[in-house]
């Protein structure tokens, strides 16, 4: 599923989603808050691909929410306040959801960043499992400069990647961190000389991971989303509990031992299909 404004191309077990609005700054128009969950959960269901990277065109990775979102659901409607607040409150979780679903598909998603990653596209980055950049990179929470409180994620999900210090500097003076702070702060995995580079390097991660067991990689990403934000006590019982029903080392541990042996790559199964029409 693809539109004029993002693309999606799966090969070698690598769904690569890029934004394709170089002329507008790949800013979020309504068609990408509509695509973009729908693409996600495709890739999810699918089962296709192993990892996900996420990258974009032009001199800016995205600047933002498209200010024709902000018109449509600002529209004057002859509604009461008390419901029309209730919408805009749905709205606003609808929004977040599309970020949410970075967390919850299934493969690991990896963020390629080059120019400005401003506003909205700070909250789309920091629900990734890792971020990577060009040196010309900067990242600004841009709301407070347009007189409101980042909404989708930024402020929830930052302080776990950086000190809570940096973040409410960062939220308080929407100033710009270049991507020599962003690294020394642990945002961002590495810092590249340029965009081309930095798809080299991003890619060859995502080869490493697409070639491991995707059902070990889940549990990976499973646990390591769910100690976030749980207690250790809690993380390690869940641990078990995960260990008890999806590891089967008749399979894709003695894969690897084989493979290893053989000298050759491991050969695993994709993770099973998702059928939303189906109950079974």
């Amino acid at each position: 599923m693809s539109d004029k404004s993002i693309t999606l191309v799966i090969e070698n077990n690598i769904a690569h989603i890029q934004l394709n609005r170089p002329d507008e700054f790949n800013t979020m128009d309504i068609d990408f808050w509509q695509n973009f969950p729908k693409i996600i959960e495709e890739i999810n269901n699918e089962s296709t691909a192993r990892v996900i990277v996420i990258s974009s065109t032009g001199k800016h990775f995205c600047a933002g929410m498209d200010l024709a979102v902000f018109t449509q659901s600002n529209q004057d409607e002859k509604i009461e306040l008390g419901r029309k607040n209730e919408k805009l409150r749905r709205t606003v979780l609808k929004l977040q959801a599309c970020f949410n679903a970075l967390e919850k598909v299934r493969m690991p998603v990896l963020m390629a960043i080059q120019g400005g990653c401003i506003g909205g596209a700070v909250d789309m980055i920091s629900a990734a499992d890792c971020r990577y950049c060009t040196e010309d990179a900067f990242f600004s929470i841009e709301e407070i400069n347009l007189g409101m409180t980042a909404d989708l994620g930024t402020l929830q999900r930052l302080p776990t990647l950086i000190s809570i210090g940096l973040v409410k500097e960062l939220a308080y003076t929407g100033r710009r961190m270049p991507a020599k702070e962003a690294k020394s702060a642990g945002l961002v995995n590495n810092v590249y000389a340029d965009h081309q580079s930095m798809m080299t390097g991003v890619m060859s991660i995502a080869n490493e991971i697409a070639l491991r067991s995707p059902l070990a990689v889940l549990g990976c990403k499973e646990m390591i989303n769910y100690s976030r934000d749980h207690s250790i006590s809690d993380s390690l019982d869940y641990m078990a509990v995960w260990q008890s029903g999806m590891f089967q080392p008749q399979t894709d541990m003695m894969e690897t031992f084989t493979a290893k042996a053989e000298k050759r790559k491991p050969n695993f199964n994709d993770l099973s299909k998702i059928d939303n029409s189906s109950i079974l």
